[in-house]
Formats: C-alpha cells, sequence, structure tokens
C-alpha cells in the first residue's frame, strides 16, 4: 500500500510540474546581435500617472536615459512639458539623438506652451535632429487635416530640422495632402491593434512599409512606433504574450537592418498607467519592465512566465501535504478514486498559486490591487467547494463499499416492537390531502401506535374540522387537537403533541400532512432503535402524483439527488441531515434535550444535529416508505429552499463551538466535516450573489468611467466559470451513477438546483445579517399560475437576468468583442446569467397547462426506488 501512495503522488506531481512547464515551455527563435536604431521614450515608473499629473523626477528621467543608453541610439519623446523638455539636454549625456515630441490635444493653451517649448528645445540642443508635432491628433478627432497643417507650417518656419506630425499608416493614405505639410513620414505600424495573428505581424509591417514608401516616393519614411506587446488582453486573433513580442522584435530588428528601415521600437519601458486608456494590453509594450529590467534576451530560447518555476513549486508544495494525508488514509477509495481526488487538490493549488502571484506577473493598479485582496479570499472559497463536492464525487463513485449500509429489517429478524406515537402537525392543510395521510397510517401493519394529529394557526374552522371528524372516524388510536394561535411554528405543535403523547411510547415518528406512507414502515424500521445507541432513524422523502407534470417531475428528482447522494455520503460518518418526515426519534432522548427546537425553521435538522453532539447514532435506510407532494408553484418551491437554507444558518450559528471544537460535546471529526462543509456550497451561492450584484456594478463602471475601471483579472474569472463547469459535472456524473434517472430528468434535476441558487443565496446573506424568520409552509395544492404569475415568482431573478445580458452586450458594443477581456468578461456575465435563466424557465414550465396525471404514479416510482436499490448493490 504505501509503494501504491507513492505512485499516486509522484503521478499528480510529475503530472502538475509538467503542466505548468508545457504551458511555458521555452520557444526557439532567430537571435538578433545589432544595436536598436530607436525607442519611444516615456520615462514613467510604477507610480507614476500623467493622467494624474504625477511626473518623474529629472534625476530619475536620467537614471532611465542611462538605462536605454546601452541598447540604443535615438529616443523619441513625445512632449515638451511635465519634464520632458528635459530629455534632450539629459540625453546629450550618454550621446543619444533625440526626435522630440509636443504633445497636441483638445486644450488650446497647453498646445501653445508645447509648441513654444519644442522650438526652445529644437534651438537649445543640438542633438535633437527631428521633431513630431502631435501624436495621432487625426485618429483621436482633436484636429482636422487642414488645421494641423496650419501648426506644421508656422513651426517649419521656425526650425532647422525636419518636421512631422505622427499617425498611424492608414491615416497617411486617406489623408495624402498632409504629407505636403512635413519633411518626413511618421507613420505607426502596429499589426496587434489591426488583430493580426502574430505570425503574420511581420509580413504586415513590411508591406505598409512599402505602400506608404510607394505612396511618398519623396518623403523619407519614419515607423514612428512599430511594436507587440508582451500580456494583456487579445485582439481577435492578435495575442499578446512575451514569447510573440520577442519573435515579432527579433524578426522586426533582423528585417529592418536589411532594408536600411527607420524607426522607433514601441516603447523603451512598460508602462502601468496606459491600462486606463488602452486596457491592460496598454502597460507591456516595453522592451524593459516598470523596474528596468529585460524581458526578454536577443538570443536563445524565450520563456512566456519567467516566475512559472516559483508558481509550480509552491503549487507542488501547497498540494503535497494534503495529497498525502489523503491518500493514505482513504484505502477504502479505489485506486481510480485516489488518483481523481489527489489530481483535484493539486489542480486546486495551481489555482491558488496562479491567483496568489498576480501582483507579481502583472501590474496593478491601485483599485486591481483593491479587487485582488478581495478576489483572493474568495477564490479560495471556490476552490474549497470544488473539493467538497469533489470529495463526494470521489467517495460514491470509487468507493469500495459502504461502510454503514442499513436496510429494512425484516420482522423475524428483530421481534422487538416498541410502542410508536406518530406525530402530524398541520397549518392550513387542504382536509382532503390530510385525510389520504390519515387513511394511509390506518393501514399500518403494526400493533402498537398511536397518532397525534395537532391542528396550529390554522385560519379557518372549516378547513380543519373535517380533519378532526375523520380522526375521530379512524377510532381511539387517531387522536386530534387544534390550537389556534400558538407560537414556535411546526416546532411548537410538535412540542405540544410530545406533551401528549402515551406515557408507555418510547419511539417518536414525524410524518408530513401530504405522505402516504407504505404499510410496513413501522415494521421494518422501529427494531433499530433495540440499540439504545440509535437516537433516530431516517428513511428518505419521496413524492408521488408527478408523472404528467414537467415541473413536478424536475422537483422530484431534484430533491431524489439529495437523498440518493448526499445522504447515503453524510451516513458514512454518521452525519445525516434529519428531516421533519418520515423520521423516527428516541422519546426518552427528544424530552431529555427538551424538545424540539422552537427558535428554529429548521427543528428537524437541529434536533438531528444535538442528538448526535449527546453521544446518539443516526441510522438511515435508503429505501422509500412513503411519498408526498412537490410544491406545486416555483414560488412554492423557492419557498421551501429560502427556509431549510436560512435554517441552516440559524443552526451554524446557534452550534458554531460544537461544530469547530473537538472537545466541546461528543462529535466526531467527521460529524464535523460534514455539518461544516455540507452547507458550504450554498454559502459559495450567497457569494455568488455579492459578485453577481458586484459585477453589474463593475459593468456599469466599465461603461460609464472606463478611466477608473478595469476588466477584473483573468485569474480570478477563468476559474469562475471552471467552477460552475464542475458543479455540472459534479451533478450529471453523480445522478448517473447514483439516481435512476434519464438523462431528461437528470438535466432537469440540473436546472431545478441552479434556478434554486438566487433564493438560497438570499436566505444565506438574509441568516447571516438576521436572527428570526418567519415560518414558510410549502404550499402542496395551489392552483397553476398564469404566465404572467410565473414570471412574477421569478421576478427578482427575470430583472438580474436582464442587467446581466444587457451589461454584456454593452460592453461588447463598447469596447469591441475582439478583445480576450471583452469575450471573457462577457463569458462571466454570461455564467452569472444561468441561475437567472434556469429560474425564469423552471418557472414558465410551471405555468404550463399539466398533461393528464398518470395514475400509477406509486408503482412508478416503486419501480425508481428497486432502481436505487439495485444500484446501491452494484457500488456495495
Amino acid at each position: 500500500m504505501p509503494g501504491r501512495t507513492f505512485v499516486i503522488l509522484g503521478a499528480v506531481v510529475l503530472a502538475n510540474l509538467t503542466a505548468w512547464g508545457w504551458l511555458n515551455r521555452p520557444q526557439q527563435e532567430v537571435a538578433w546581435d545589432g544595436v536598436v536604431r530607436g525607442v519611444s521614450f516615456s520615462p514613467y515608473r510604477a507610480g507614476d500617472d500623467p493622467l494624474r499629473e504625477r511626473f518623474p523626477t529629472v534625476e530619475s528621467i536620467d537614471r532611465d536615459l542611462q538605462v536605454v543608453a546601452n541598447h540604443v541610439n535615438r529616443v523619441r519623446t513625445y512632449s515638451s512639458l511635465d519634464g520632458m523638455e528635459q530629455i534632450p539636454r539629459l540625453a546629450k549625456r550618454y550621446g543619444l539623438k533625440v526626435t522630440a515630441g509636443a504633445w497636441l490635444d483638445t486644450r488650446t493653451e497647453r498646445n501653445q506652451l508645447e509648441l513654444r517649448n519644442l522650438v526652445r528645445t529644437a534651438h537649445s540642443q543640438a542633438n535633437v535632429e527631428r521633431l513630431i508635432v502631435g501624436n495621432e491628433t487625426i485618429l483621436r478627432g482633436d484636429f482636422r487635416p487642414a488645421e494641423l497643417a496650419k501648426i506644421l507650417r508656422k513651426l517649419r518656419r521656425q526650425v532647422t530640422q525636419p518636421v512631422s506630425t505622427a499617425e498611424p499608416w492608414h491615416v497617411w493614405i486617406r489623408y495624402p495632402q498632409l504629407a505636403d505639410e512635413v519633411d518626413f513620414i511618421a507613420a505607426h505600424i502596429l499589426p496587434y491593434w489591426e488583430g493580426l495573428p502574430a505570425g503574420e505581424a511581420l509580413q504586415f509591417t513590411l508591406d505598409r512599409y512599402e505602400q506608404l514608401r510607394k505612396a511618398f516616393p519623396d518623403k523619407p519614411i519614419l515607423i514612428a512606433e512599430v511594436g507587440w506587446p508582451s500580456h494583456g488582453n487579445r485582439r481577435e486573433q492578435a495575442v499578446a504574450s512575451q514569447v510573440n513580442q520577442a519573435r515579432f522584435l527579433r524578426r522586426f530588428l533582423e528585417l529592418a537592418d536589411d532594408r536600411g528601415m527607420d524607426y522607433f521600437l514601441m516603447e523603451a519601458f512598460d508602462q502601468p498607467w496606459k491600462r486606463e486608456i488602452e486596457g491592460t494590453v496598454g502597460a507591456y509594450w516595453g522592451l524593459l519592465d516598470v523596474d528596468r529590467e529585460p524581458k526578454f534576451a536577443f538570443a536563445g530560447p524565450v520563456v512566456e512566465n519567467s516566475w512559472w518555476p516559483l508558481q509550480a513549486a509552491c503549487a507542488t508544495l501547497l498540494a503535497l501535504l494534503p495529497m498525502g494525508w489523503f491518500v493514505m488514509r482513504w484505502t477504502e477509495l479505489r485506486t481510480a478514486g485516489r488518483l481523481f481526488y489527489a489530481g483535484l487538490i493539486q489542480l486546486a493549488a495551481s489555482l491558488v498559486a496562479w491567483a496568489a502571484f498576480v501582483p507579481f506577473t502583472e501590474y496593478m493598479s491601485a483599485p486591481a490591487t483593491l479587487m485582488w485582496s478581495v478576489l483572493l479570499p474568495a477564490q479560495l472559497l471556490i476552490v474549497a467547494v470544488m473539493l467538497i463536492n469533489g470529495f463526494e464525487l470521489a467517495e460514491m463513485t470509487w468507493l469500495a463499499r459502504l461502510r454503514r449500509p442499513f436496510r429494512p429489517l425484516a420482522p423475524e429478524e428483530h421481534p422487538a416492537r416498541p410502542r410508536v406515537s406518530i406525530h402530524l402537525a398541520i397549518c392550513n392543510e387542504p382536509p382532503h390531502l390530510v385525510i389520504e395521510t390519515l387513511d394511509s397510517l390506518a393501514r399500518l401493519d403494526y400493533p402498537d401506535f398511536e397518532v397525534v394529529v395537532v391542528d396550529n394557526n390554522t385560519r379557518e374552522a372549516a378547513t380543519w374540522q373535517p380533519v378532526e371528524a375523520h380522526c375521530r372516524a379512524l377510532g381511539n388510536r387517531f387522536r386530534f387537537f387544534t390550537l389556534g394561535r400558538w407560537p414556535g411554528f411546526k416546532a411548537g405543535a410538535l412540542n405540544f403533541a410530545l406533551r401528549q403523547t402515551a406515557a408507555d411510547a418510547e419511539v417518536i415518528a414525524v410524518v408530513d400532512a401530504d405522505y402516504i406512507v407504505e404499510r410496513d414502515w413501522l415494521a421494518r424500521l422501529a427494531p433499530y432503535f433495540a440499540d439504545p445507541a440509535v437516537g433516530f432513524v431516517q428513511a428518505p422523502q419521496d413524492h408521488r402524483d408527478w408523472a404528467g407534470d414537467r415541473f413536478q417531475e424536475i422537483c422530484n428528482f431534484e430533491y431524489a439527488g439529495f437523498f440518493h447522494i448526499g445522504m447515503v455520503h453524510r451516513n458514512e460518518r454518521d452525519a445525516i441531515i434529519q428531516h421533519g418526515t418520515m423520521t423516527m426519534i428516541r422519546r426518552e432522548a427528544l424530552a431529555t434535550l427538551g424538545g424540539w427546537a422552537e427558535w428554529c425553521i429548521c427543528e428537524d435538522a437541529e434536533l438531528g444535529l444535538r442528538l448526535m453532539a449527546n453521544g446518539y447514532r443516526s441510522v438511515y435506510v435508503n429505501h422509500v416508505f412513503g411519498r408526498g407532494l412537490t410544491a406545486q408553484s416555483f414560488a412554492g418551491y423557492k419557498g421551501q429552499r429560502y427556509r431549510w437554507a436560512y435554517g441552516a444558518v440559524q443552526i451554524l450559528k446557534r452550534h458554531w463551538r460544537q461544530l469547530l471544537s473537538g472537545d466541546a460535546g461528543r462529535l466526531s471529526a467527521g460529524q464535523r466535516f460534514h455539518f461544516l462543509t455540507g452547507w458550504a456550497p450554498w454559502f459559495a451561492d450567497g457569494l455568488q450573489l455579492l459578485f453577481t450584484v458586484a459585477a453589474l456594478f463593475w459593468t456599469i463602471g466599465l461603461l460609464a468611467w472606463p478611466r477608473h475601471f478595469e476588466f477584473p483579472i483573468a485569474a480570478f474569472l477563468v476559474p469562475t466559470i471552471g467552477m460552475f463547469a464542475f458543479k455540472m459535472l459534479h451533478s450529471l456524473w453523480l445522478y448517473t451513477a447514483r439516481v435512476p434517472s434519464t438523462w431528461r430528468q437528470r438535466l432537469g434535476a440540473a436546472v431545478a438546483a441552479t434556478a434554486l441558487t438566487h433564493a438560497i443565496a438570499r436566505a444565506m446573506i438574509k441568516g447571516v445579517c438576521t436572527s428570526g424568520a418567519p415560518f414558510f409552509r410549502t404550499p402542496k395544492a395551489e392552483d397553476k399560475p398564469a404566465v404572467v404569475r410565473a414570471i412574477l415568482a421569478a421576478r427578482e431573478e427575470t430583472l438580474i437576468l436582464a442587467g446581466l445580458w444587457l451589461g454584456a452586450i454593452a460592453v461588447a458594443a463598447r469596447y469591441g468583442i475582439g478583445y480576450a477581456e471583452t469575450q471573457l468578461w462577457v463569458a462571466v456575465l454570461a455564467v452569472q446569467s444561468v441561475p437567472y435563466i434556469a429560474a425564469l424557465y423552471l418557472s414558465l414550465v410551471n405555468a404550463r397547462p399539466a398533461a393528464a396525471r398518470q395514475p400509477a404514479s406509486v408503482p412508478a416510482a416503486a419501480a425508481v426506488e428497486a432502481d436505487s436499490l439495485e444500484v446501491e448493490k452494484q457500488a456495495a
């Protein structure tokens, strides 16, 4: 066994390192060993930002010129103000020629200052060999060609150096008359912005250069900007990467030397401040990074991410201990299961390492840093939920055998027949439903039981009076009480019933008012109480009369997943969730613990936890002994799940000390694990709602204030999309393995679970923020709603859905769908909209008229149960 453990760990670690290495494998490329003719020179360092008037000092500019002097012969500047006018004087120290620039825009007075300073510099600094007046002013629409021509004519009369203006190549082609006003053509040729793949970039650059030479044969051609970014958003087929940058620049420099081209590479240093105006990619055009370190060599192979060895090592070390502990401890899992889960742990560690290194691998603005500090803990929760779901998937797929399999007991095996008191709490229930339940209880094949029916908070006497009459007709075993207004909701009614229980009753059984139970329910399960350690026995909830109604069919199979998967998994560590129907409790234990908790709207689950904390064992028999009705409206379905989720938070807030401490109470580590992690996906839903709201506000920011908002970091967005895909895979995988169902029913169950996300999220957030909420009775026989009512039932979901879709469309229109950042953000908004689509869809399905109900719904359900037992047998 130790040998197999090391093989699994070795295989996973090797796969992890191989993946990191393959994604960052060195790329061979042509070498270049010459001197760069010229670079665009913007001396802004980390923290500098001309948009906020934070400019570099003269000393900082001087150091930067000293750095570039080791690599280039010339520099190009863009402004003659804010300290940039010092560059020619400082550059002279290092033998650098300067093409000096003046920045022009719509600020007339500032433009005049720029031009005056440019003329002064041209007269005073002998190393200024050319002048460029304005940068892409026609492209931006700040000037018309005729307006710019006047400025150029005036400046040319004032200086002796050649003068031009810088525009993209296509502006020169479109306005050829502009060439009459300049001494040379200063053209920008940037294939990345054309959306071209890196492999076509060099030929495109050469073609545009030759096009300009033919269009202006009497003018020297200066490629005033040429380059490729090393990181950032994808633009159509253009991928910004360090490998692509190195490949393009090495090949271009070789071509430029051969052809005698005049050029300025874009640019000397990475400029983080440009993220606001050009997106992420704007920060990554430099030959050197923001710390003035070379990003790549001009000879030898090129590596995309120089941090990857450290990231891979951190991911491996982070995963090694939990992987080793899991693989050595979970010997009950088949090898495939241990390999799967060890791989999942390693994947989770790699995602965390990727996100944690973002400040080292990307330039981050203050808002981006704040976003990173918030999203990193959130990503840890997402990863934790993935591991929780993955653990369930591994055990329910590859467990060699169930450790705690319980089955219905045969009467001859266990002759013990404790007296059972069946409690039935009703509130505004349709009388015919309750009467059906009472009739099924009257048919129980069990010698010693009573039925205590407690009506509470029913508004009309005409609702409970038929039930009272039917109890009298059924005989002395059935006793009926009506309480009128009564505190404590269902728990209050059950506590009243406990006080009315026959003195010799040893077991309390609870069933919902719409359940029809099997005759052998008590006979097959009550004998488990012969073991004094057993505190409660639970059978699964199941449903009837759903055949022919798509909405109820979907709901039925969504419920089935928990009882065939979640409860079976929790039962392995004696950590099941007690439910308020088809459950039996040892009366002595219930009385000793003070009865049902009236402060909690999920009194059943809370009682189960208290029983376990006091040392009692649970028994879960995955065999259907009763069937009720599903909620018959989407509003009722949501309300029920809202109650369960809110109650879960109440329980955790009351019992968190017991669940976190190994010394408090008698809960085992496995029980604490399941109660702490079992509701974690619901907390993740709550967090997802907060993220959805934040995404809507962030989208508004991207649209309304693009200079202050940037697209979120991909390291956080990709796992969000991946987690959604994993959740779908987890659901469909386990349904296929554990729940007898067709593919249509599995997909319907997945849609239903997704549709409840918003209701659960609201409940979790409200549960954290408040301490009390009303009890929601799940309606079981409502009239079918109309389409308008169906939409109103999902009105919150519909509004959020509309907001997400409108936001996605607006972002795509504003930024262009060709960008990878845009595509990723639109994809995130689309994924976030899926729960809201599912909710609206399910509500509309609920509004459709149901087909004629098949009368054989109970036998059909029995067939499903038989299939379920067969699946259990095969799994064991």
